[in-house]
């Protein structure tokens, strides 16, 4: 069978980039059960309640849903235990450091195979107030909408 390469997303934490301002990313690798990446080729997968979090100098993402494997037997994994993250000690101690600082957090955005191995991406993220939510919103719109005057303006020129 042919190596796999490029990168294929799993599944993706939209909701997260709403909620919270992204400050910094980092790419971690996961330990997994053999069900978990089985489960995860087949394309499922949910980050939505995710999060992570540091504990005795490890980084942990915590219930994040990866389904149980169908073809899979009494060895299957629970859906939502906790995986260990894979990162360099320097990137963990900055986190570490950022979160007890207060007001930030780390959050899942997404996850992926590259080269074959899955990953995923995390973010050190400070919560958004409600009015910046509204903002950004307010910014979204505003610039689709001169996006769409300009695109009418330039068919009519044509």
């Amino acid at each position: 069978m042919a190596k796999e390469t490029g990168e294929k997303l799993i599944a993706s934490n939209k909701k997260a980039r709403h909620e919270y301002l992204i400050l910094d990313t980092y790419e971690a690798g996961m330990v997994l059960t053999g069900s978990e990446v089985k489960s995860l080729r087949m394309g499922r997968a949910s980050l939505v309640d995710g999060y992570v979090f540091i504990e005795n100098g490890e980084a942990w993402l915590d219930a994040a849903y990866i389904p149980e494997y169908l073809n899979g037997s009494w060895t299957n994994h629970r859906p939502r235990r906790k995986r260990k993250l894979l990162l360099h000690r320097q990137q963990i101690d900055k986190l570490y450091q950022k979160t007890r600082e207060g007001g930030m957090t780390i959050v899942p955005l997404r996850m992926y195979f590259l080269d074959g191995r899955a990953k995923v991406e995390i973010a050190l993220a400070k919560g958004k107030k409600e009015y910046d939510k509204r903002q950004t919103l307010r910014e979204r719109q505003d610039s689709r909408e001169a996006e769409r005057a300009m695109r009418q303006r330039n068919q009519m020129g044509e």
